[in-house]
């Protein structure tokens, strides 16, 4: 196992009432029931998921700080911020966990999709599906490796696609796990970030429309994930 250190000082953490707080105090945006129900959402799918050091919880240092990065990025741009982006952002992970899903929801007889649709709404589920990782199995390849590559590439050629409000989720997301990673050095994700930063996401920040924050703040995550040393 590549962990060499873990610096839980420097790890981002949002507590759901700090980010309803902002909300609440820093937007027009009323908590109405349909943020409630992400909130609810979020917590039933994640409540339990540590991340990669074994101890920090998903929600506090991932999904809550996602959805208030992604909420400053619009009130410094002259995008419009409605409940669709917050209620996106909050809800961006939820179809990653198959298992965790199925049996949250085994009472939907007629499967997470078509509740998540009824809830949410087509455009909030088609964000939440395009950022999904599609299963490996879905790709052609001679080897996992290669399937791996064809993923990705058909995961960024979707993202180029998409819409502006699925792009700065997804730049936010990416942000936010570069930091974390840099944080508990895990040799295999710090590899993977740099390969892709390099290949994709950097680039990705300047596609029209262009994301000059988040080309900066990636830009350094990727330099700070350089910087590291890391013994096999």
């Amino acid at each position: 196992m590549s962990l060499v250190h873990i610096d839980t000082m420097n790890i981002e953490r949002v507590t759901k009432d700090e980010l309803i707080s902002y909300i609440e105090n820093n937007t027009k945006i009323r908590i109405d029931s349909f943020v409630e129900s992400a909130f609810e959402t979020a917590e039933e799918v994640h409540s339990d998921i540590k991340r990669e050091d074994g101890t920090s919880s998903f929600l506090e240092t991932h999904v809550w700080p996602v959805t208030l990065d992604v909420i400053k990025h619009y009130q410094t741009t002259t995008q419009y911020l409605t409940t669709l982006q917050i209620t996106s952002t909050i809800l961006h992970d939820v179809m990653e966990d198959n298992d965790r899903i199925l049996d949250l929801y085994t009472s939907h007889a007629y499967g997470f999709d078509a509740y998540f649709r009824h809830r949410f709404g087509e455009y909030v589920y088609t964000v939440a599906n395009t950022l999904k990782t599609k299963p490996l199995e879905n790709y052609p390849g001679s080897n996992e490796e290669e399937q791996k590559m064809t993923r990705f590439a058909d995961y960024c050629s979707a993202l180029t696609n998409s819409k502006y409000d699925t792009k700065i989720i997804k730049l936010a997301d990416r942000l936010n796990n570069m930091k974390f990673i840099s944080q508990i050095s895990n040799k295999d994700k710090i590899k993977r970030y740099l390969r892709e930063a390099e290949d994709f996401y950097i680039g990705f920040s300047l596609f029209p429309p262009q994301t000059i924050d988040f080309h900066k703040e990636i830009r350094k995550a990727y330099d700070d994930l350089k910087s590291i040393k890391i013994t096999a």
